[in-house]
């Protein structure tokens, strides 16, 4: 018997296209929608000791007499009493290290995976995607810097612990959980019990991160992880340091961990003017990633539109993007992507032999001619998780 179609094997209306462009534009409202009853606001300010039912006891650090080493990140902050690491949300109380974000996210959506952005894992499907506030970087450019770099009582947050992380996921048709939007590793202890739970009721992790983990902590939540997109900003050390305050080779050594745990991942690089869009490094980056991490590894080159503390930047050319996708095929990469760039063929997916596998529009797929991992064109293998 011949199988059924699906809907994304072919091509659809204009109608069909706006409907579904509302629904994934949607995902917030309905996100927000699912849990506005339960927002609170400063959490801790009746609380005098700064620690209270969002506070739990952190699971890698170091006691060292009355002072403590939170081994999380490589920033490994030791902390006195009463202080607070780098990312503004692990604290030393009593001699001990605690996470004040564990259960309290403040920002709870629902989006399409396409969004992260993941393309070659479970396409089409919906993310239910948590962050807390805190970072461990302190990106120039940063997009989400109301939450980033912020402390959790100065953000609006949810009550909404792992088991209801789960729950809510399911109830919302969603595949995946995606620890998203700030940076993820801060809210560690959190995302690492929710994953655990997810797993067990059937839902898969996705981890959107700058990458900035330690070697043991990252290989445990590997565990209990199906897919990440890693933000690796550029290939220069000098100017990473002076975007984003970190040191970009504990990002390498976390796009090889994941590798060896057969995780599957993308990488996201974004090309900001004057920092990170000289082409002889990003052939560099280019000729890392086939070396160290192979030809299948998608890569996304992401548009940058003035941020934060960069207003006084230009978006990226175009033509940069274009460039920068030329040498990274030229380099060996197969999947290469354009981002920020609405409508743009780079943001569809072709085989190696030039046919069109996945069409989208924004993070809609208007076709889809993936059939069981391979191009229905001409049977050539496409890598990912496609079911």
């Amino acid at each position: 018997m011949r199988k059924k179609k699906s809907i994304f094997n072919k091509k659809i209306s204009r109608r069909e296209f706006i409907k579904k462009s509302v629904i994934a534009l949607g995902g917030l409202y309905i996100g927000y929608q699912g849990f506005n009853k339960l927002l609170l606001t400063n959490l801790f300010s009746n609380n005098d000791n700064g620690l209270g039912k969002w506070s739990k006891e952190a699971y890698h650090y170091n006691k060292l007499g009355v002072a403590v080493q939170c081994t999380l990140c490589p920033h490994e902050c030791v902390l006195s009493r009463g202080e607070r690491g780098f990312c503004g949300v692990r604290k030393n109380y009593n001699n001990k290290l605690y996470t004040l974000v564990y259960g309290n996210p403040c920002a709870v959506h629902v989006d399409p995976i396409e969004k992260k952005p993941l393309f070659h894992f479970l396409p089409a499907t919906k993310a239910f995607s948590i962050a807390t506030a805190g970072c461990n970087f302190r990106c120039l450019n940063c997009q989400n810097w109301e939450i980033s770099q912020s402390k959790p009582e100065e953000t609006d947050n949810i009550d909404l612990m792992p088991e209801a992380v789960v729950a809510n996921a399911i109830l919302q048709d969603c595949k995946t959980i995606a620890y998203t939007y700030s940076e993820p590793s801060v809210f560690y202890e959190y995302m690492y019990d929710t994953s655990k739970y997810a797993h067990s009721k059937g839902l898969k992790n996705l981890f959107i991160t700058n990458g900035y983990m330690n070697e043991k902590p990252l290989r445990e939540f590997c565990q209990h992880l199906d897919a990440a997109n890693v933000d690796l900003k550029g290939f220069d050390k000098k100017v990473l340091l002076k975007l984003t305050g970190g040191d970009f080779d504990n990002v390498l050594k976390t796009l090889k961990i994941l590798k060896e745990e057969n995780v599957w991942f993308e990488i996201t690089n974004l090309i900001v003017p004057t920092y990170t869009d000289d082409l002889d490094k990003i052939k560099e980056m280019c000729v890392w990633i086939v070396d160290n991490l192979g030809r299948d590894v998608p890569l996304h080159f992401s548009r940058f539109m003035p941020q934060y503390k960069l207003l006084y930047l230009p978006p990226t050319p175009v033509s940069t993007l274009e460039k920068a996708k030329k040498i990274a095929l030229g380099a060996g990469i197969k999947y290469v992507y354009i981002g920020n760039v609405p409508g743009h063929e780079a943001n569809n997916t072709y085989c190696v032999n030039g046919h069109l596998c996945i069409e989208r529009q924004g993070y809609v797929i208007t076709q889809n001619n993936v059939v069981d991992g391979k191009c229905r064109e001409c049977g050539e293998s496409i890598a990912g998780v496609w079911k």
